[in-house]
């Protein structure tokens, strides 16, 4: 009786339907991905963090930074313009997009290779070099993925992405706490992220019955390439901006502040970022197929960013108050310098996980560029700025630039061009994130009276903390809710009608 109900609701997850439920079937489905991945890798770091310490997760940060550069640098883009094609079967460009993928691959493992002795001098740190050359495995293997995994996306099939995905996550999570209890050294990291990848690829053959052959089109590589082109811009220039500031802390302060910013940033902007990503991964395709119909777009859009205001707001506000108590509960001691940056970084989080969702409607009606001129803006703010502030208040100086050019101009901007695209205004969208951000403040308002008044040890603090919060903001939300109409009801009515038979 249990196994049969277990069926029947699987296979009512299986995303299918009109456009709007596949949508919410698939968005639970990645919903799901990103939720148990994310625990998955926050788990692995935290276990990593207390083996190994932070001058060990710096040089980590060293060697991913070289990888990351390697691939923005050469992120052709294919995958979305694959997935913006109005077309649904697009079987003729995958073999191209193979080959040009596998070269890929292969120059980004050349140049590691090549690069690691360079980039060790660079940081002044010499072990360095033998671990970027084994990452270097990566990029070519999986280069070489079955290109036929971008169905997943494209037919909004998520329930398979999530095989393909935390089948991964959970190999490199084993690999890594294992080698690290024998060996606590950075290479604990190293070799469970080769490994897992290498298995990712291989699953990808296994999960998807599309087998690429070795020719190449012209006429397909260069349509892939005129969409792709404003993407590889923006992968470079989206590292400099979300990226630049992890290399610029490593080479001026060091790799134990290096691993002190990233660990921050990662924790401060995983929840929420993570949450509202999954919102964005279904809501690409789904733009691309309203791309004609820029009133329903645009109706879809702010219905989008209103629930990502809703999950982002009260997870960043709740990691300022609760930074302290999870820190000290979770890391250790030698951990706390990075405590007032985590709690800068949160705002960012916040902001980011809320302006999501206008890249995808950007990509979507085929203006990739938007994205790309104005990372350039950012870009170029950071690069005035960064030394001086650094340079006067260490990472808390780099945390509070990234934060506050995001606040101003960055935000404004990325208004104007959304009202110039799809014709929704400053109130649309900021209406949005009214009631949730008020929701947001109260909250966090009582949890910080609650521990201040009680003072307790950071473990009981922090999971009081987490309680009061949450029952606070679900309150705050259910009144707003009741007087105002937020939205809410809807959106809940919505997801439940999905899986009604």
């Amino acid at each position: 009786m249990a196994r049969s109900k277990l069926k029947r609701l699987l296979a009512r997850m299986v995303p299918s339907g009109d456009v709007v439920e596949s949508t919410v079937k698939s968005g639970l489905w990645v919903l799901s991905q990103n939720a148990v991945g994310r625990v998955i890798q926050l788990v692995m770091l935290v276990i990593l963090a207390r083996l190994i310490g932070p001058a060990q997760v710096g040089l980590i940060g060293i060697v991913l930074l070289t990888l990351s550069a390697l691939k923005q640098f050469t992120n052709l883009g294919f995958n979305a313009a694959l997935v913006q094609q109005r077309e649904e079967n697009v079987d003729g460009h995958l073999s191209t997009a193979w080959v040009l993928m596998g070269a890929r691959g292969a120059i980004i493992a050349l140049s590691m290779v090549l690069a690691a002795p360079f980039v060790a001098t660079l940081f002044g740190e010499p072990e360095t070099t033998a671990m970027i050359r084994v990452l270097a495995v990566s990029p070519l293997v999986l280069g070489l993925k079955n290109p036929g995994v971008v169905y997943f996306q494209k037919n909004l099939e998520f329930h398979k992405q999530f095989v393909y995905r935390i089948s991964g996550e959970v190999l490199q999570f084993v690999i890594a706490v294992g080698y690290a209890l024998v060996w606590p050294t950075a290479w604990a990291f190293v070799v469970a992220y080769v490994v897992s990848n290498v298995f990712r690829a291989l699953v990808s053959y296994l999960i998807h019955d599309y087998r690429p052959r070795l020719s190449f089109d012209r006429d397909v590589a260069a349509d892939l390439v005129g969409y792709g082109k404003w993407l590889t811009g923006t992968s470079i220039l989206y590292f400099l901006y979300s990226e630049g500031d992890d290399a610029f802390v490593g080479w001026f302060l060091g790799p134990a502040a290096l691993g002190f910013y990233q660990y921050a940033y990662r924790l401060s902007n995983a929840p929420a970022t993570e949450l509202t990503q999954v919102v964005s991964s279904v809501m690409f395709p789904t733009f691309s197929k309203m791309q004609d119909d820029l009133s329903v777009l645009r109706d879809a859009f702010l219905k989008t960013i209103r629930i990502n205001a809703l999950v982002a707001f009260p997870v960043s506000f709740g990691i300022v108050v609760v930074a302290p108590d999870f820190v000290r509960t979770f890391l250790g001691t030698e951990w706390t310098p990075m405590i007032p940056v985590m709690q800068i970084l949160a705002m960012y989080g916040m902001m980011r996980a809320f302006t999501k969702v206008f890249g995808s409607v950007w990509k979507a009606v085929g203006r990739p560029d938007y994205v790309t001129k104005l990372s350039a803006v950012r870009v170029v703010l950071i690069a005035l700025l960064i030394f001086p502030l650094t340079q006067r208040f260490g990472t808390v100086g780099t945390a509070g630039l990234i934060t506050g050019l995001y606040v101003f101009p960055m935000v404004p901007l990325d208004i104007y061009v959304m009202k110039r695209e799809i014709g929704t205004g400053y109130g649309d969208i900021l209406g949005e994130a009214v009631y949730p951000f008020v929701a947001g403040v109260l909250m966090a308002g009582g949890v910080w009276a609650v521990r201040s008044t009680l003072a307790l040890s950071p473990p009981f603090s922090l999971a009081l903390s987490v309680l009061v919060g949450a029952a606070l903001y679900l309150g705050l939300m259910g009144l707003f809710e009741s007087l105002f109409d937020v939205g809410i009801k809807q959106n809940v009515d919505l997801v439940r009608s999905s899986f009604s038979d």
